[in-house]
């Protein structure tokens, strides 16, 4: 697979490039089109003949897939792509944020809250008592303070340690449910 990314311009630089695209290779000597980043890799600047913009290398929201075709009916997927680089106007300050909150379209207007849930607050102390509890089930071992029903093939673990769910899937083909409560 190749290696793309999108570059969004304004609408005046984008007029600019598309002359310099459009002219002959002699007549567009005296225009250069350059692109540096700083040390951080995530801030640079876009020459374009002799004006200099502010741009920023910015993760998008989630993947968009590029396609591209030889006969117009069958479609080649060619990248993923996950990073946009964004050309502002001259004098401008480059953007601060690492990730861009919107997706490429009108539908993913602010994506990255509406459409993706929120980390959940968890207390890492009792993520790792759980997550230890867990490991000793796995290795055959028995946690503290628990109750096993046995429904079928569901095997149903409460314990009053503390408040947390989990699910999850083993290797022998059964599921584990094993609720704290607190």
């Amino acid at each position: 697979m190749e290696e793309q990314f999108i570059l969004r311009v304004p609408p005046s630089v984008a007029e600019q490039i598309d002359r310099l695209l459009s002219e002959n290779a002699s007549s567009s000597e005296d225009k250069r089109l350059d692109l540096s980043f700083s040390e951080d890799g995530r801030t640079g600047t876009f020459v374009i003949g002799n004006e200099h913009f502010p741009a920023a290398l910015l993760d998008l929201p989630c993947t968009v897939e590029s396609y591209k075709t030889y006969d117009d009916s069958v479609l080649i997927k060619t990248a993923d792509i996950g990073q946009m680089i964004m050309v502002g106007e001259e004098g401008d300050p480059a953007p601060d944020a690492v990730e861009y909150r919107h997706g490429l379209t009108p539908p993913m207007r602010d994506a990255r809250r509406r459409r993706f849930r929120r980390e959940l607050d968890l207390n890492p102390e009792l993520v790792k008592r759980v997550e230890k509890t867990l490991q000793n089930i796995m290795a055959g071992g028995t946690a503290e303070n628990i109750d096993i029903l046995q429904s079928g093939l569901l095997y149903i673990i409460t314990s009053t340690q503390s408040c947390f769910y989990y699910s999850l899937h083993l290797l022998f083909g059964f599921k584990i449910q094993i609720t704290f409560h607190t």
